[in-house]
């Protein structure tokens, strides 16, 4: 395995220039280009990769647990064994720190290791066994099932996350913990960082002996190739993290096939913080300097990042924006991920603060380079905010809108109004416990996660996380893409009837070699 960056497509086994237009990876911090140019693909590119993945599939689904899953942990390993080439790149391409580079580096080895543990566990595949009934009349026939994977994925690399929800992330770590081979398109803002951890799976597939066209990763414009990518019939779903307009483009292309095909986007969510009285009376001092640290984090550039907070007028309230000021205004301006993102930020906030009934409050300090986001914090009304749908729009970026309410029962109007969110947050007491109850209910139709008493920023990578939620946050609200419920979207039920015991998979056979827990007849046994 190579620590080179060479400027190259990863087609199977394979590497190789592209042919089509090249491009350079931008240093934000400087504006500068950096070494060396890459080439992107033509459509041959994709039908390469996309027939390789289909020949691969068969083989590679039907890989035992143990071998999937020690095929995920060479990944995780190889990424690790990149060592610091890996970070200085990343830091480059995305003027990230270093600890916070780390810090991903380590969820995303840790998210490798999660789906290894899911394989061998053995639940995912859902086998269930109905003994036939042959006495019964009408007579039941031997029935069994088990999940099997859907078939080669494309997964689009995310700008915010060049390690966690790229080439090696959250959607390339399910879809081949599903038994999915995946087709990858680089982002453009890190394609270095992109082909170091390309050539760490590739090299992984190698030494597990797995077929060549388990992975690959194509660099080139969204438009065409991305499209291309989406309607080539061999790709059975996809999987996407960025804006609104990108996502939507991507589903309207996989409804437009012959076959359509799931995309699961994670897009666009200003995530509400709803401060309830008491909780406000209680603490609106600490609550405003942690919602600022919150908003802050990583220049904003979290699809977690809390752009809305509402709470009732008052003094309690008056206290948490002047802590929030206070926090804002100490706050220097990190470089964002790329000048486009920068842009579209600033533009955010001026079009934000000419909207009438929105007052600006604080902006931060200005940066050092010229791509520093310089944080915002505005105030409305409940009444104009409910009149006016651009104060719903995302800014992403460390930008936010707080939401004063004549009462308590705007909360439950500005909550309907919403649309859909990846999370939720109440900041309550036992005393707000009523209130709290009958927000809940809202909430739970409107988010994909419900916080109490903390801020969304951190993710966890676990069993019980959902990061997902009804439209517009995601594609289908049905899904999730961080945490051991991700596998489920590249993943469909199977049931196979009456087959002679020499053609059952081993998952559903009598003798159980695989160790599974099955439903056998309705009861829950490791039999």
């Amino acid at each position: 395995m190579t620590t080179t960056i060479n400027g190259q497509l990863l087609i199977g086994a394979n590497a190789h220039y592209g042919s089509a237009t090249p491009f350079n990876a931008i240093d934000p911090a400087t504006g500068l280009s950096i070494e060396p140019a890459f080439g992107t693909a033509v459509i041959d590119d994709v039908e390469r990769a996309c027939t390789l993945a289909q020949q691969a599939f068969d083989t590679f689904r039907d890989t035992t647990p143990q071998a999937r899953a020690a095929f995920l942990e060479q990944v995780a390993q190889n990424i690790l064994d990149l060592g610091p080439v890996l970070i200085e790149r990343a830091m480059q391409e995305s003027g990230l720190p270093q600890a916070r580079l780390e810090g991903e580096r380590g969820r995303t080895v840790g998210q490798l290791r999660l789906f290894a543990k899911v394989v061998r566990d053995g639940r995912w595949l859902g086998a269930t066994l109905d003994a036939a009934l042959p006495e019964r009349t009408p007579p039941r026939p031997d029935l069994r099932l088990r999940k099997i994977a859907l078939g080669p994925v494309v997964v689009f690399g995310a700008s915010n996350f060049p390690l966690a929800f790229s080439v090696a992330g959250g959607d390339t770590a399910s879809a081949l913990a599903a038994g999915c081979p995946v087709v990858v398109k680089a982002h453009g803002a890190h394609p270095g960082t992109s082909e170091l951890v390309g050539r760490a799976v590739q090299a992984a597939v190698a030494s597990c002996g797995l077929p060549d066209g388990v992975f690959s990763m194509l660099h080139g414009d969204g438009r065409t190739i991305g499209q291309a990518l989406v309607s080539h019939p061999a790709v059975k779903a996809v999987g996407f993290t960025g804006s609104r307009q990108g996502g939507l483009a991507l589903v309207r292309a996989a409804a437009a096939r012959a076959e359509p095909i799931p995309v699961y986007a994670e897009m666009s969510s200003i995530n509400p913080m709803f401060l309830l009285p008491d909780a406000l009376a209680q603490g609106a001092a600490k609550i405003g300097s942690g919602f600022v640290d919150s908003l802050t984090l990583g220049s904003g550039q979290f699809c977690t990042n809390p752009g809305l907070v509402i709470a009732v007028e008052g003094a309690a309230l008056s206290q948490f924006r002047d802590a929030a000021v206070t926090a804002l205004q100490g706050k220097t301006g990190t470089t964002m991920l790329t000048p486009g993102i920068h842009s579209a930020f600033s533009d955010g906030v001026e079009k934000l603060g000419q909207q009438p009934g929105v007052t600006l409050l604080a902006r931060g300090q200005a940066g050092a380079t010229a791509c520093a986001g310089q944080a915002a914090l505005f105030q409305t009304d409940a009444d104009h905010f409910l009149a006016n749908p651009v104060l719903e729009d995302e800014i992403f970026g460390a930008a936010s809108l707080i939401i004063s309410c004549s009462d308590i029962g705007q909360f439950a109007q500005v909550a309907e109004y919403l649309d859909g969110q990846l999370t939720a947050t109440m900041f309550l007491t036992e005393n707000d416990r009523d209130a709290a109850l009958a927000l809940l209910p809202v909430l739970e139709r409107k988010a994909g996660r419900i916080l109490i008493n903390g801020f969304p920023t951190g993710v966890e990578v676990a069993h019980a996380m959902v990061h997902g939620g009804p439209f517009p946050a995601t594609s289908d609200s049905r899904s999730t893409s961080v945490g051991a419920g991700a596998i489920d979207r590249f993943l469909r039920p199977v049931c196979y009837q009456d087959l002679p015991a020499y053609l059952l998979p081993a998952a559903l056979q009598d003798a159980n070699p695989l160790g599974l827990w099955r439903v056998r007849d309705g009861e829950l046994a490791q039999g």
